[in-house]
């Protein structure tokens, strides 16, 4: 028991679970960190970071066998030949689908923020305030002035470019030099600032490195190059994932240990000593199992793994789940509505081009029910548009002479805008224990049982009529709506389950990320969120962490979470 003794322990090494680690180690605790995939070290294990597509025994495509085998994995627009080591295989994980449901995962040291999109906004007062306001899940225990100095925090750590545009909607946070619009981009977002009073058009931001500061370089990182390969793991660190920032960081403090291959079972609950006091781990590999104890623990395994590992972690006392007094442990899962998109094309300009690969898109914060509800549908959408032309190979004529003159021009304009739609937390939306199937380490499996509603619905019309009005007023033409009909989880942005609250009676976790039954255990991934918000969610896991590893260590010193 001595050797496996810790101060804190964290589940997963994603993004959220590499924070935790840095942070633990740095404040002097001795922390281990369990993941439940193999281990994956900056450099060293990224095969194809420089490959070229001929090097590639398919050319950078994914054969039909596992096509076949895999299809929710291969739905992910990021799987492909060169990436495919980073993801979850369906075929080694099942799980159940009541529901159709695309759970993409990524088990490794880094987790999914090896293959993140590296789109980075904050929440404004208006998404804390959503859910007390409009009277849906239940009041956010904390408010955007809670959160923004950590929103600061982590930004100068990660490097976060964007512009400055002084938006309530889309607060301003620490930013790096802003990526350009290319020449239509920024014709369409004068045309829509021009026509409309209540909607703002401003470049994305995103964890990448346009001019990296002293803080990167200590950390062994460089600037982005924009060459679009991000998602085989970046060989400059121009981009932020766990391997190449917070878990070295964390490593540097001579505070961390890192155990691969350790899928954790549940976690433990000692009835007589009224506490959490560690977690049961089974050896991916060997199948052995053991125990680490600690008094601090961090569960960041993902928001349905997270889920997954409370509901297992039943108790004389928790015999429904670990601090499920309440009944709601699993229970009004969210995530983001991507069904929607529209393309378009764009005349003229045919003697401009761009540079590079630029890593983030442009985007509009919501413009619906921001102050108060006004639509027949509840909250609303951010919306992203880029505008590119057709490269070499784009010309559909015969070869010789007319096929090369045709192929030496770059094509015609085309524009693509999206939706990330806000779903509404619903109690019916949830995730349970299968009673009768198991995985190969002992863990049920997840049954998961997440759909849209009829709100989901309205909000796809609505981007759908609005999306073509304003691509029509910015020049737009050849417009043509699309409805993908994915599944919820390819989003990729699944949230709740274990929800922030302020009453034990309604919630899980206090306005710390802390559970109110177990008060040792802290939850500060997707499953902690009480409601979505419009924007990508990764930036607002790690300003939680951080605040939330700095009040568990100030309790932990007043002797409070013994």
């Amino acid at each position: 028991m001595k050797s496996n003794q810790f101060d804190a322990i964290v589940v997963g090494s994603g993004i959220s679970g590499g924070w935790a680690a840095k942070e633990l180690c740095e404040k002097g605790l001795k922390t281990l960190v369990l993941e439940r995939g193999r281990d994956v070290q900056h450099l060293k294990d990224y095969p194809t970071m420089t490959a070229a597509p001929w090097e590639m025994p398919h050319r950078n495509q994914i054969p039909r066998a596992d096509k076949l085998e895999n299809p929710v994995v291969n739905r992910c627009y990021a799987y492909k030949e060169d990436t495919e080591h980073f993801f979850v295989k369906d075929s080694e994980h099942p799980y159940v689908q009541e529901k159709p449901f695309d759970w993409v995962r990524g088990y490794q040291v880094g987790g999914k923020s090896l293959i993140w999109a590296r789109q980075t906004q904050r929440w404004s007062k208006y998404d804390f305030e959503g859910p007390g306001r409009d009277g849906f899940a239940v009041d956010w225990p904390i408010r955007y002035a809670d959160v923004a100095p950590w929103y600061s925090y982590v930004e100068r750590f990660v490097g976060i470019s964007g512009s400055y545009e002084g938006l309530e909607t889309l607060p301003d946070g620490e930013f790096l030099k802003a990526w350009e619009m290319n020449c239509v981009e920024k014709e369409i977002q004068q045309r829509i600032k021009a026509a409309y009073d209540d909607r703002d058009v401003i470049i994305g931001r995103c964890a990448h490195l346009t001019e990296p500061k002293e803080v990167h370089l200590e950390q062994g990182r460089g600037q982005c190059m924009a060459r679009n390969q991000c998602y085989r793991g970046c060989p400059f660190g121009g981009y932020f994932s766990s391997n190449s920032s917070t878990l070295p960081t964390a490593a540097k403090t001579g505070n961390l240990t890192i155990r691969p291959d350790s899928v954790v079972h549940s976690l433990i609950y000692d009835d007589q000593k009224g506490k959490v006091t560690g977690v049961r781990v089974v050896d991916r590999v060997t199948k052995e199992s053991s125990e680490y104890f600690s008094e601090v623990i961090f569960l960041n395994a993902s928001a349905l793994n997270t889920n997954l590992i409370l509901l297992n972690s039943t108790s004389k006392r928790f015999p429904n789940g670990l601090g499920n007094d309440s009944g709601v442990l699993g229970k009004y899962i969210a995530f983001h509505n991507y069904r929607g998109s529209i393309n378009a094309s764009y005349e003229g300009f045919d003697d401009k081009f761009y540079f590079g690969r630029r890593p983030t898109a442009v985007m509009m914060p919501n413009f619906r029910n921001v102050k108060k509800q006004e639509m027949d549908f509840m909250r609303g959408y951010m919306t992203f548009y880029t505008a590119g032309r057709a490269g070499v190979g784009h010309a559909d004529t015969p070869f010789g002479a007319e096929f090369k003159e045709a192929n030496s021009k770059p094509g015609p304009w085309s524009v693509y805008m999206m939706m990330q739609g806000e779903t509404i937390p619903k109690e019916t939306n949830h995730v349970s224990l299968s009673p009768d199937q198991q995985d190969e380490w002992g863990v049920p499996l997840l049954q998961i049982n997440v759909g849209y509603d009829e709100n989901d619905e309205k909000i796809l019309n609505d981007f759908h009529e609005q999306g073509v009005e304003m691509l029509t007023k910015a020049g737009c033409v050849n417009i043509r709506k699309g409805d993908s009909k994915q599944s919820p989880g390819l989003d990729i942005h699944e949230m709740g389950g274990v929800r922030m609250g302020r009453d034990p009676k309604t919630s899980l976790l206090n306005g710390f990320n802390q559970m109110h039954l177990a008060p040792n255990v802290f939850v500060t991934d997707g499953a902690c969120m009480t409601s979505t918000g419009t924007q990508n969610p990764s930036i607002t896991y790690m300003a939680l962490t951080a605040r939330a590893v700095d009040y568990a260590v100030k309790e932990m010193k007043k002797g409070n979470l013994k």
